[in-house]
C-alpha cells in the first residue's frame, strides 16, 4: 500500500535521477542542491543548473509540503478541509540555443486531512522554432506513457493541455502542448496505485525526451536574429506563469519558497513593442502553428 510518505520518497528519487541524466547530457553544468524549510509545514530541495554547456537556466524541485490551506485556496479547490499534504517535482529548462526547446513538467500529489486525495501534472514543450518532427516525437512518446495505464488519458490529457497551456490574450498557445490532468482519483476507474505508476511513468519520460531533442538540436546554427525571437518567445512564456499558471499561484498563496517558485522564469526576456514576423519567415510560420487541436501526426 502506498502511503503520503512513500509518494514523497518515489518523487524525491525522480529528481535525483533527471538531474543526473541532465548533467551528462550538458556535458558543463551541475546542479546545486539547496534545502528550505516552510514555516507552514514541510520543506523541499531546489537545485538550479546555470551557464551549462546546453542549458542557460533549469530547475528541478522537490517539496513536500503540509499545513492548512488559505481560504481563497479551500474556495479554490472547491474543498471543506483546510489540512493539506502535498509532494511533487517541478521542473523548468531554459536552453542557451534558440534552435533548443523550453520544457515544463510538473508531478505531484494532493491530500486533505478529511481523506481526498488526487494526483496532478502534466509536460509541454515551448518551442521557439516548432520542428513538426520534434513534436510528433514528444507527443508520441507522451501517447506511449499514457497508453499504458489508459489509452483513454492521451487524448484526453492532451486536450486538457491545449486549453490550459493558451495565453488568452494572446490568442495563442504557450507552445506544442504536452498533456495535463488533475483531481485525477479513484474516480477514473483506476486504484490510487495504478495512477501513481502512471505519475512516475510521465516523470520517467522527461529524461529520455528531452535529452533526445537536446541532441537532436544542440547543434543547428543560429545567428543573432534567432536569439532576439528566443528572448521575445521566452516573454511569452513569463506571462503565462505569471498570469494564469495554477502552480505559481498556489505556491504564492501557500506561503511558498518564492525563489524556488519563480526558478520558472528565464535570466532575460524581451518585450519588442508591436513586433510582428516577416511574412513567410519561420517566426511567422512558428506563429502559425501554435494553436488549439493540433494533431502533430499522432
Amino acid at each position: 500500500m502506498i502511503t503520503k510518505d512513500s509518494i514523497a520518497s518515489d518523487l524525491h528519487a525522480l529528481q535525483s535521477r533527471i538531474c543526473a541524466a541532465i548533467e551528462s547530457t550538458d556535458g558543463q553544468g551541475k546542479f546545486s542542491a539547496e534545502e528550505w524549510s516552510r514555516e507552514g509545514g514541510g520543506g523541499g530541495i531546489t537545485r538550479i543548473l546555470q551557464h551549462g554547456n546546453v542549458l542557460e537556466k533549469a530547475g528541478v524541485n522537490f517539496s513536500a509540503v503540509h499545513g492548512e490551506l488559505p481560504d481563497n485556496i479551500m474556495c479554490a479547490l472547491n474543498v471543506s478541509s483546510s489540512q493539506f499534504f502535498a509532494t511533487g517535482v517541478s521542473i523548468v529548462m531554459h536552453p542557451v540555443s534558440p534552435m533548443v526547446p523550453i520544457i515544463h513538467m510538473n508531478v505531484r500529489y494532493f491530500e486533505l486531512g478529511d481523506g481526498q486525495w488526487w494526483f496532478g501534472g502534466g509536460i509541454d514543450l515551448t518551442p521557439h522554432y516548432v520542428v513538426e518532427s520534434d513534436a510528433h516525437f514528444f507527443h508520441s512518446q507522451l501517447k506511449s506513457a499514457c497508453d499504458k495505464c489508459d489509452s483513454a488519458f492521451y487524448p484526453k490529457f492532451k486536450k486538457w493541455a491545449d486549453d490550459y497551456f493558451f495565453i488568452k490574450h494572446r490568442n495563442e498557445t504557450r507552445g506544442i502542448g504536452g498533456i495535463f490532468f488533475d483531481r485525477l482519483n479513484e474516480a477514473s476507474g483506476h486504484s490510487k496505485e495504478e495512477l501513481f505508476e502512471f505519475l512516475i511513468s510521465v516523470g520517467n519520460t522527461f529524461a529520455p525526451v528531452y535529452t533526445e531533442l537536446i541532441q537532436r538540436n544542440r547543434a543547428v546554427p543560429y545567428g543573432e536574429s534567432e536569439k532576439q525571437w528566443q528572448l521575445i518567445r521566452r516573454g511569452r512564456y513569463v506571462e503565462f506563469n505569471l498570469v494564469y499558471d495554477k502552480g505559481t499561484k498556489f505556491g504564492l498563496d501557500t506561503n511558498g519558497r518564492i525563489e524556488s517558485i519563480l526558478m520558472s522564469l528565464p535570466d532575460l526576456a524581451s518585450w519588442k513593442y508591436d513586433f510582428k514576423p516577416l511574412p513567410d519567415s519561420k517566426e511567422a510560420r512558428t506563429l502559425d502553428l501554435l494553436k488549439k487541436d493540433m494533431s502533430w501526426g499522432v
